[in-house]
């Protein structure tokens, strides 16, 4: 039997930015492994007659541990079927693909990589913050706050000392708690920071604050990212901030050419 595992990355939301070949390769699949956190517009290209079973990780809630994953993979690509192994994002960033890709090579199973828009390159665009600029940051540093059980938290000192702009994947609620690391890290308590929820959605949520009032920040939707360094502060403004730019400009405090 020729099956094959496709590993497809669903972007960060939005369906319209899912690759051509993406949309084409879950349209025609015969089954669907996906993220808990694809959105259900993503979900809708699924046709009816797929075996569609969603195999995601929540924190805090039972999920499908990975060796159940694997299995599944394997078990229904030596039937003959067409899978796709459907991730948020992309798969090759923080999508344990090395773990499926060994558990494909080991049963012999056929496989290729889909590459998506990451959620950092997702929230970059739609809230209008260049990760790098000549100006503020020349590098950019993908972190998890989620680690494995067995490995150590994120070595803050390292990411924080490199100067680059932070994007931090899954952080969890406690914005406090990565707030306070990034500072004993030597990270300045002012440095501006936003909190982005389902991007590129349209329940996208932006909240921009500063290191030192992280612990301030409200709960918000999964899945956020959480962007840190001086680029925030190029982003696009929010609607109070045009509304304060307008007030100044109808008081004459700013020249014309700047006025929204």
């Amino acid at each position: 039997m020729n099956g094959k595992v496709y590993l497809v990355g669903a972007g960060p939301g939005d369906p319209e930015l899912l690759t051509l070949k993406a949309a084409r390769l879950l349209r025609t699949a015969d089954a669907v492994l996906h993220d808990d956190l694809v959105s259900a517009e993503i979900l809708n290209l699924i046709p009816v007659t797929a075996n569609a079973r969603n195999v995601g990780k929540r924190c805090g809630v039972k999920s499908v541990r990975q060796e159940e994953i694997n299995f599944l993979m394997v078990t229904l690509a030596s039937s003959g079927r067409q899978v796709v192994r459907l991730k948020s994002g992309d798969p090759m960033i923080f999508g344990r693909s090395g773990e499926e890709i060994e558990a494909l090579r080991r049963a012999g199973v056929a496989y290729e990589i889909v590459p998506g828009i990451t959620s950092a390159l997702g929230a970059a665009a739609s809230t209008e913050i260049p990760l790098t600029d000549r100006g503020a940051a020349s590098a950019v540093v993908f972190v998890t706050a989620h680690q494995a059980a067995h490995n150590q938290h994120a070595d803050w000192n390292r990411v924080a000392s490199s100067g680059a702009t932070l994007v931090i994947y899954m952080p969890g609620k406690n914005y406090g708690d990565i707030g306070r690391s990034l500072v004993s890290a030597g990270v300045a308590s002012s440095t501006p920071c936003a909190i982005v929820s389902r991007a590129t959605t349209p329940q996208e949520q932006v909240h921009r604050t500063t290191i030192q009032d992280l612990n301030d920040v409200p709960s918000l939707p999964a899945p956020t990212l959480l962007i840190v360094g001086e680029v925030v502060r190029l982003g696009r403004a929010t609607e109070s901030a045009w509304n304060e730019i307008a007030e100044q400009f109808a008081k004459q405090e700013i020249p014309a050419q700047v006025a929204p």
